[in-house]
C-alpha cells in the first residue's frame, strides 16, 4: 500500500502556475491621408482600456504614437517597445488591430520572433488574440503582412495616377514661382499665371539673357529695389534664383519625377519662350565657367569687410606700359554679399602686405605649427644644398633662435601664394578691411 502510495506521488504531473501577462497598450495613428477616418489615440485608448478592465488585464504602460508604419525601424516609440519586451519589463501587447502594429515584414518579424523566444506572450486587439500557437502566429503573419499588400497595391495606384496626370500635361505638386495652383477639386494640378509675380520672373530670364546679369545682381535687385516676395511673403534666396532659372516649366515643359527622364509638355500657359530660356542657360554656363577659372589669392577668405561683414575677394587688373610690357596689379576689396551699394574700396596686394607686416607683431600666431613649416623649409633648403651646391646643412642650433615672426614676414614678402595662404592658417585673429585699412578684430 505504502509502495502504490509513493508511486502514484511521483508519477503524478505537478502543474506549473500560468505565467502572468503584462501588457503594453500601444495606439497608433498613421499621418497617411487614406487612414484619417480611423479611431483617434484617444479613442483607441478609451476603448482598449475598456477591455482590459472587461478581462481583467493588467497593463503597465500606455504608448502612444503618430507614424506610419510602412518603414522598417523608423518607429521610435515601437522600437522601445521590442527593446522593453527584451527587456521583461512586459510580455502582452494590447493594440486596436494587426496593422497598428506592423504593415511591413520587418517589424513583423521581430514580433514572431519575440513570441518564439517566449519573451512575448500574447498580442490582444480588438476581437482577436495572438499567442505562441503555430496557428494564431501564422492569421498574426497574414493580417501583417495583407496590410502590408495594401500599402504596396495603394503606391501602385498612386503612381499611376501620377503618370496620367503628366499625360495630361498637368505636372503634380505646388506650382512654381509665378504660378497659382487652382482650388478646385475638379481641377487638381492645374495652374494660372500669378499676376503679380509672372511678370518678374520674365524679367529675371530677360536679365540674365540679354543683360547678363549674374544670380547674385538678381537677388539684390528682387531684394532691395522692388522688395519682391514669394507666394509665403519671403525673399527669394539666391539658390532658388538658380533653380527658377533652370526651371523648364517656364517654357512648357516638364520633368517628372525630376531627373527620371520622363518629360511632358505642359498644359498650362507659358511665360517665356524656350528660345529665351535657352539664351538663359548659355549665360549661366559661361558664369559657371568664368567662376571655376577664377585664380586663388593669398589672402582670400581671411579678411571681412568692415562695413558690411562680407567676405573680402580679390581680382587682377592688367595695365600697358608705354614700352609695351603688361603690368599686373591684385587688387582687394569687398564682395558686397551682403550689401551691393558697400564702399568699402579697395587696396592694392602691396600695400595690403606691408599693413600686415606691421601688424604681424600684434597677431596671435599658431606657433606650434610656423614651428612645423618652418622646420619643414629647412628640411627642403638642406636637401638641396647637398645635393646641388655640396654645401654642409644648416645648424639646428641657429634655427631655434630665428624668430618665427620674422619668418612670417619673410613668406608675406617674398614667398608664393601657396605659402601665404599656409602662413594665414596660422593666425588666429580676424582681420578686419575698412577704407583700405587692415585692423584686427576688437575683441
Amino acid at each position: 500500500m505504502d509502495k502504490q502510495v509513493l508511486i502514484g506521488a511521483i508519477t503524478k504531473p505537478i502543474m506549473q502556475p500560468a505565467l502572468k501577462i503584462k501588457y503594453c497598450l500601444y495606439a497608433r495613428k498613421s499621418t497617411e491621408s487614406e487612414e484619417r477616418q480611423v479611431l483617434s489615440i484617444d479613442s483607441q485608448v478609451k476603448e482598449m482600456l475598456q477591455i482590459a478592465e472587461r478581462d481583467g488585464l493588467e497593463i503597465v504602460e500606455i504608448r502612444r504614437e503618430s507614424h506610419s508604419a510602412k518603414a522598417t525601424g523608423q518607429r521610435s516609440v515601437f522600437n522601445e517597445i521590442i527593446n522593453d519586451i527584451q527587456l521583461g519589463k512586459f510580455n502582452g501587447i494590447l493594440t486596436w488591430a494587426p496593422d497598428r502594429l506592423s504593415r511591413n515584414a520587418g517589424d513583423l518579424g521581430k514580433l514572431v520572433d519575440l513570441m518564439d523566444e517566449k519573451l512575448l506572450i500574447e498580442i490582444r486587439t480588438f476581437g482577436q488574440r495572438f499567442t505562441d500557437s503555430p496557428n494564431e502566429k501564422f492569421l498574426l503573419m497574414i493580417l501583417g503582412s495583407q496590410a502590408k499588400l495594401e500599402n504596396d497595391n495603394r503606391g501602385v495606384n498612386v503612381k499611376r495616377g501620377l503618370r496620367t496626370r503628366c499625360e495630361m500635361g498637368l505636372r503634380p505638386g505646388v506650382a512654381p514661382l509665378g504660378y497659382l495652383n487652382e482650388k478646385r477639386s475638379d481641377r487638381k494640378c492645374h495652374v494660372v499665371i500669378d499676376p503679380e509675380r509672372a511678370s518678374i520672373v520674365k524679367q529675371m530670364f530677360e536679365k540674365v539673357a540679354n543683360e547678363h546679369w549674374s544670380g547674385r545682381k538678381i537677388y539684390h535687385w528682387l531684394k532691395f529695389e522692388l522688395n519682391f516676395k514669394s507666394k509665403g511673403n519671403h525673399n527669394v534666396s539666391l539658390s532658388n534664383i538658380f533653380l527658377i532659372l533652370q526651371t523648364h516649366f517656364y517654357y512648357g515643359v516638364f520633368e517628372y519625377p525630376e531627373k527620371s527622364g520622363n518629360w511632358y509638355t505642359g498644359k498650362h500657359e507659358p511665360i517665356i519662350t524656350k528660345e529665351l530660356f535657352d539664351r538663359a542657360q548659355s549665360q549661366l554656363k559661361r558664369d559657371q565657367i568664368v567662376r571655376s577659372e577664377l585664380k586663388e589669392f593669398a589672402f582670400t577668405k581671411l579678411i571681412t569687410c568692415g562695413l558690411c561683414g562680407s567676405g573680402v575677394t580679390a581680382d587682377e587688373k592688367f595695365k600697358k606700359r608705354k614700352d609695351g610690357s603688361t603690368i599686373k596689379y591684385v587688387y582687394y576689396g569687398c564682395t558686397r554679399s551682403r550689401d551691393i551699394h558697400c564702399k568699402c574700396g579697395y587696396i592694392r596686394e602691396e600695400d595690403l602686405i606691408d599693413q600686415l607686416v606691421k601688424l604681424i607683431d600684434k597677431l596671435d600666431l599658431n606657433e606650434m605649427h610656423m614651428k612645423q613649416k618652418f622646420e619643414e623649409e629647412v628640411v627642403r633648403l638642406n636637401k638641396f644644398q647637398q645635393s646641388f651646391l655640396g654645401t654642409k646643412m644648416i645648424d639646428k642650433t641657429k634655427i631655434k633662435q630665428i624668430d618665427l615672426k620674422d619668418y612670417a614676414k619673410y613668406v608675406l614678402r617674398g614667398g608664393t601664394t601657396i605659402e601665404k595662404r599656409e602662413f594665414l592658417s596660422c593666425i588666429k585673429n580676424r582681420l578686419i578691411l575698412k577704407n583700405k585699412i587692415v585692423s584686427l578684430e576688437k575683441e
